[in-house]
């Protein structure tokens, strides 16, 4: 039992730190970039903070994530409390609302850089805790890349949809902008439904895969490359 305790601890320390990181660094620079261009809304809200606890919702980032390791989901899925962004505030909306989106995915991009160059510094930190900085590392590169990808999916409420809306033609954009507040449920039906039907029937519908993980491994091989690892 206490091997089996300590075991749990030790993963735990190895995944809780990245996923705060990645978490914090991503809305943080959503709100950051977005008072840069004019619009402090977040900055009111006390949302342009390295504070972890201003960000994280209790039931997407706590709650959802653990049930689904409870019940061995093949996919892992959750979520930060949403960074107050007013668009109207923004010098030129539509083209600033590109950049205010993009910052959080830029953010994490530059995060699993960072910690694979800070691979090539765990032999200067005491023997005994090499390991544990190593897991803490790699956890880091997996899960910022995985961030990054699965929020430039080209749906409303993601980010990679508001980096849509900012790029088409008006009257699309305005008709695309619409899907935000049908984005969960299309996307949950996306990532859970449609893997059951599949399973079902016989078919592989995980769009997970094919979607995330990989264009997921084409960023991490440019990162390893980038950061000399190969």
């Amino acid at each position: 039992m206490d091997m089996d305790l300590t075991a749990i601890l030790y993963t735990a320390s190895v995944w809780v730190l990245p996923v705060l990181l990645a978490i914090t660094l991503h809305e943080a620079a959503h709100g950051f970039v977005a008072l840069r261009f004019g619009d402090d809304t977040a900055l009111r809200a006390g949302r342009v903070t390295l504070n972890p606890f201003r960000h994280v919702d209790g039931f997407g980032t706590v709650l959802l994530p653990a049930l689904l390791l409870l019940i061995r989901s093949p996919i892992l899925f959750g979520y930060a409390k949403p960074v107050p962004v007013d668009f109207s505030k923004l010098g030129f909306p539509k083209r600033d609302m590109i950049w205010v989106a993009a910052a959080g995915p830029g953010m994490n991009l530059s995060l699993a850089l960072v910690s694979a160059l800070g691979l090539h510094l765990v032999g200067f930190f005491p023997e005994g805790g090499q390991a544990w900085l190593v897991d803490n590392l790699q956890n880091s590169i997996f899960i910022n890349v995985i961030l990054a990808v699965f929020n430039m999916l080209p749906l409303p409420p993601l980010d990679g949809g508001r980096v849509a809306v900012g790029l088409l033609p008006y009257e699309l954009a305005v008709r695309f902008a619409k899907l935000e507040r049908l984005g969960i449920p299309i996307l949950l039906t996306l990532l859970f439904i449609l893997p059951m039907i599949g399973k079902q029937i016989g078919v592989n519908l995980n769009l997970f895969t094919w979607l995330v993980l990989v264009p997921a491994e084409a960023v991490l091989r440019v990162i390893v490359t980038l950061a000399g690892l190969n």
